[in-house]
């Protein structure tokens, strides 16, 4: 897959966010200044008016072109928790079902005095693309776009990890599972990833759901699970995009857990302290089994927890001024 974000277009002169489209080419202390501000943020996050004041006044749009619920309810509470005014757009009774575009539904909103959009949608680079087409003083925020990258997912992520393994990434071993041709988390996981120094990288899934070679550089990549965990510190399970399966990708749901689904006789493979990520929504007993989902080891509910936080931070950095 070609990069659709231009490098430059997301960072300003001063390496301050204009956009957050995309984490692969965000510099490293972008990165961590973004997980550092989240961090700082967490106690704000899940609660509190304390920093309505930040961003009153500014106006969030939430345009989503695909559905979504963790996502979404996250940016809201991200947005509110600040004081930012929050406009969510319904694509079922928009006017997109008329045949506006995008870029028109983009421009009306502007008109009306929006501030910031964040936006998801079903094309790889689509919101690029209307990032430089905003007029200026207007953020756009990637919250999905096609099997491209999921920029605040990738950063939720990489929050995750390291309040749970500390901040030098060059010590930890990664394993990435399952649907990874179609996953924009997985994209944006591993340029976060390579960002902050990781050394070992592996990738694992059946054939039919690895994506061309040149994705996957400096990453170990292989269809043995049970081999590929050996010693790992932390599993990142993915989603099985079970819409795909008209196209015979795997053979069944049911061979699938047996050659790629996590669960406890599995997971002993792992180090003892190693933890489970999945960035939802879980299909149970197709990737991973409820044991381990609802197990000592499983940090989806803390990744789900730190969403809020990393949204706050986003939108801090670009709206703010």
């Amino acid at each position: 897959m070609t990069e659709p974000t231009p490098p430059d277009l997301q960072l300003r002169a001063d390496g301050r966010l204009r956009h957050l489209l995309s984490l692969q080419h965000l510099p490293r202390t972008a990165l961590e200044r973004l997980l550092d501000a989240a961090q700082a943020l967490r106690p704000q996050a899940l609660g509190g008016t304390a920093l309505r004041h930040t961003l009153a006044g500014r106006s969030v749009c939430n345009l989503f072109f695909e559905p979504s619920t963790r996502t979404r309810s996250a940016f809201h509470f991200a947005a509110t928790r600040l004081g930012a005014d929050v406009l969510s757009f319904d694509v079922s009774t928009s006017s997109s079902g008329k045949g506006e575009t995008p870029l028109d539904t983009m421009r009306n909103l502007e008109a009306m005095g929006v501030d910031c959009f964040v936006v998801r949608a079903r094309e790889d680079g689509a919101v690029a693309a209307l990032a430089a087409q905003a007029r200026d003083g207007v953020a756009l925020i990637n919250a999905g776009d096609g099997r491209h990258q999921h920029p605040t997912q990738g950063l939720l992520d990489m929050l995750t990890l390291r309040q749970a393994k500390g901040e030098d990434f060059s010590q930890l071993s990664v394993l990435i599972v399952g649907d990874i041709r179609h996953s924009r988390v997985a994209r944006s996981d591993l340029a976060a990833l390579r960002t902050l120094g990781c050394r070992d990288i592996r990738v694992c899934g059946p054939a039919s759901l690895l994506p061309d070679a040149h994705e996957l550089h400096g990453c170990t990549v292989g269809h043995d699970f049970d081999g590929l965990l050996d010693g790992v510190d932390a599993v990142m399970m993915l989603r099985l995009q079970r819409e795909r399966m008209v196209e015979g990708l795997v053979p069944s749901l049911e061979q699938y857990f047996v050659d790629y689904g996590l669960d406890e006789r599995r997971l002993m493979r792992a180090r003892p302290d190693a933890v489970v990520l999945h960035p939802g929504p879980m299909n149970r007993g197709v990737e991973i089994s409820d044991a381990v989902a609802d197990g000592a080891q499983s940090l989806i509910l803390a990744q789900v927890s730190n969403g809020v936080a990393v949204r706050m931070a986003v939108m801090r950095e670009l709206l703010a001024h």
